[in-house]
């Protein structure tokens, strides 16, 4: 089974890059699953109902999120009726919209989504070791799990990567938006890397308009930040995860522009 993790998708440019590229990345790299992170999909921040279609449309399978999830109320609805947008376990369960898990079928092979919420520099929610557990028993029944793991500390993220090594078949890590070269395989069979990287502007400071965050950076003072305009770049990577050992078997890097 072949899996396509697409990083960061930042603002209208982004999305729309993703609706003109993702079929043909797909078709060359044989995709049977695609996960994507949309939490800045919308313009400003956050995602709305409208930057979520426009992503499904792509041809994306499970959309991920993070910190940003719930900046834009719009989107709480659609979190609610919508199983394959997931926000991250680990916010409290009975009180936030949406859910953590999506169990989606590949291939006649039930597959888990995860989305987790790292607490290094982030918000204070249910630490993410121990959602894992939680989120491992309830999709128990689902051979593939995987695992996009939303955090800022580097550090942070390759510890999860080998707490959950040989458990689940594959974390990739989203939020910081630079994609990092330590893509592996993990002693016990994990497919990993740090983070995937961004869809987004190539001139930018995270897809926003570097003008901007340079002037907050010398002023220090509040500043509007806006999305930066292309050329665009997708960064992801492709998993192949074996049907039988439920590992993954290679990691491939890839961004195009």
């Amino acid at each position: 089974m072949r899996v396509l993790a697409i990083g960061d998708i930042v603002g209208r440019g982004g999305t729309e890059f993703l609706r003109f590229k993702l079929k043909k990345i797909k078709l060359k790299n044989n995709i049977d699953l695609t996960i994507a992170n949309g939490e800045n999909s919308a313009e400003g921040n956050g995602i709305l109902p409208d930057s979520a279609r426009k992503i499904f449309e792509s041809g994306v399978d499970v959309i991920t999120n993070g910190n940003h999830t719930f900046r834009r109320k719009e989107i709480f609805t659609f979190l609610n009726e919508n199983e394959r947008i997931i926000r991250p376990y680990n916010y409290p369960s009975d009180k936030t919209p949406g859910r953590g898990i999506c169990k989606i079928n590949v291939k006649g092979i039930n597959v888990a989504v995860i989305n987790l919420l790292g607490v290094s520099y982030l918000e204070c929610v249910k630490l993410p070791l121990d959602s894992l557990e939680e989120a491992l028993e309830e999709s128990s029944d689902c051979p593939i799990k995987i695992v996009d793991f939303h955090a800022e500390a580097t550090a942070e993220k390759r510890a999860f990567g080998y707490y959950s090594d040989g458990r689940i078949s594959a974390v990739f890590g989203t939020h910081t938006h630079v994609q990092t070269s330590d893509e592996e395989i993990l002693p016990n069979g994990t497919g990993y890397i740090t983070d995937v990287g961004m869809t987004g502007a190539i001139n930018s400071v995270l897809g926003v308009k570097k003008e901007l965050s340079i002037k907050r950076m010398k002023d220090k003072m509040p500043v509007r930040f806006e999305n930066a305009s292309g050329p665009y770049k997708i960064e992801c990577v492709v998993f192949e995860i074996d049907e039988t050992t439920f590992k993954t078997k290679s990691v491939e890097r890839l961004r195009i522009i």
